[in-house]
């Protein structure tokens, strides 16, 4: 097995120091070829108790990522947003978090940001959500795309970016399937606010009731 570590940063400056945490300034990413699929499994199992630290596995490459403060700040913000909205809207809506979905058959396997299943969950996530603040070596889309996961939020540059599984790969929407009335300029707005979450939680929560009712 070869590796190779991918951020660009010296050793030195990968961390900005608060008193005696050290909080990640930027995602960091470790990559290692040549990994069966044995040892893909027997690496992820031994990493349970590192819950932050994300696996991403395609034919062999297996790339670890440990996000940064921004990233977790992004996702977790965003979670927080589309379960509200989904109580808002009385959906059955079934959150996993980050739960390893693999399929030995494909070779591939991987940790989304969260994910989501509208009532009933089945073997994948109806709705995956990534946080994009850095490139990776692996392509994340085939490895989703060989899950067979149906949707893909991708949150990069300040906007949403939907993605739709068909017989020819993800495609773009305006929408999504699964939540056909989500309005995503809407729901980023909440997210590129700032501040404190529990505020932006209920203005969010005030704004869909407005809308509902036909005040805006």
């Amino acid at each position: 097995m070869t590796t190779q570590a991918t951020s660009s940063l010296p050793v030195k400056s990968r961390r900005a120091k608060t008193a005696e945490v050290e909080v990640l300034d930027r995602d960091e990413r470790f990559v290692i070829y040549g990994v069966s699929w044995p040892a893909y499994v027997a690496i992820r199992n031994a990493l349970d108790d590192h819950a932050g630290l994300h696996l991403t596995y395609l034919e062999g490459t297996l790339e670890l990522m440990s996000p940064s403060n921004a990233h977790e700040e992004y996702k977790t913000i965003i979670a927080r947003l589309v379960e509200a909205y989904a109580e808002e809207m009385d959906l059955d809506l079934n959150g996993f978090g980050s739960m390893t979905v693999r399929k030995r058959a494909k070779k591939r396997g991987l940790e989304p940001d969260e994910c989501y299943s509208l009532g009933q969950p089945g073997k994948v996530p109806d709705i995956a959500i990534e946080v994009v603040l850095t490139s990776g070596v692996v392509n994340k889309m085939t490895v989703y795309e060989g899950l067979g996961v149906p949707e893909v939020w991708v949150w990069e540059a300040g906007a949403f970016k939907i993605l739709r599984l068909t017989e020819r790969g993800y495609e773009p929407r305006r929408r999504s399937e699964v939540l056909p009335d989500l309005d995503f300029q809407f729901l980023a707005s909440f997210v590129e606010t700032g501040g404190s979450q529990t505020p932006r939680i209920k203005a969010f929560r005030r704004a869909i009731r407005a809308r509902r009712s036909g005040r805006t």
